[in-house]
């Protein structure tokens, strides 16, 4: 397992001028990550990362950038809802997942990342969220987004959500299915399965999950939670209730050398999540 962080949690909170993306990858290297989950309009300040930002000297500049800080950028994060009602804005969001495409083929980013939305503008789970209609949605509007992504041959992976339209292995599989191409595959975040009507059954929740979507697993998010005011809140991993033992076994023993990047943390807990996962990985 090669072991990463999300930028966007790097230097967050520290002054402004320690969180350009030359400082936030500097930062992620000094805390002993190998990789990175980067989200450019939430790692470059100042940037509207519109389509007319995507370019392809910005391609070269992230390039350069986590290549003279030795870090791999496992996967451009892309999180727009493309079950959105307005057909206009359906058309902008697609659009701006084939910049990033685009962006991840010449920077050398193998994936781009995205969850799988709500049928709201709001982006909210709501009655309709979990239904068929919803999901027919989705896999429309995501097609032409995973078209582009085998012409510039780059991964567009889709992570599993409970309060999304994608909230369950079985819906994956439906996706995955259903669009039948190479180029789409899953981002596994455990935390992501569990709501508040399932979280007690988390090892079976989650346990499925591994079994059911081993073979389409392209990288890993690893957080953990708490419960609070009858919401589960997502924390750094090692300060919840998470037992990471099982899922580290399935990644040892099925997905050596996957990238799997920390979320939630910040610069006063992040090295200690990532030793303790370290050490639950050499263990198991």
């Amino acid at each position: 397992m090669q072991l990463g962080i999300r930028l966007h949690d790097v230097n967050a909170v520290l002054p402004e001028e320690q969180q350009t993306l030359e400082a936030r990858a500097r930062t992620a290297r000094e805390e002993g990550f190998s990789c990175v989950h980067l989200a450019l309009s939430k790692c470059i300040r100042g940037v509207t990362f519109d389509d007319a930002a995507l370019t392809e000297g910005l391609s070269a500049y992230v390039r350069r950038v986590f290549r003279q800080n030795e870090l791999d950028v496992a996967v451009l994060g892309c999180y727009l809802n493309l079950a959105h009602p307005d057909e206009n804005k359906i058309r902008e969001f697609q659009s701006r997942y084939f910049g990033n495409l685009r962006v991840a083929a010449l920077a050398g980013v193998g994936m781009v990342g995205t969850e799988t939305g709500a049928p709201n503008a709001a982006y909210k789970l709501d009655a309709n969220t979990h239904t068929a209609e919803a999901l027919h949605t989705f896999m429309k509007n995501l097609e032409p987004v995973v078209e582009r992504a085998e012409r510039c041959g780059v991964t567009i992976a889709i992570e599993p959500v409970w309060n999304h339209i994608v909230y369950c292995p079985d819906r994956a599989l439906e996706v995955l299915r259903g669009i039948g191409s190479p180029n789409l595959r899953i981002i596994f975040d455990p935390v992501n399965l569990l709501g508040t009507e399932n979280v007690d059954r988390r090892d079976a929740v989650i346990g499925e999950a591994m079994d059911k979507l081993c073979d389409h697993i392209a990288m890993v998010h690893i957080k953990d939670f708490v419960r609070q005011d009858g919401k589960l809140v997502s924390v750094a991993a090692g300060t919840g209730e998470m037992d990471y033992r099982e899922i580290l076994r399935f990644l040892k023993a099925r997905k050596p050398y996957i990238q799997a990047t920390l979320e939630n943390t910040c610069n006063d807990n992040a090295v200690s999540s990532r030793k303790l996962i370290e050490e639950i990985y050499a263990s198991v």
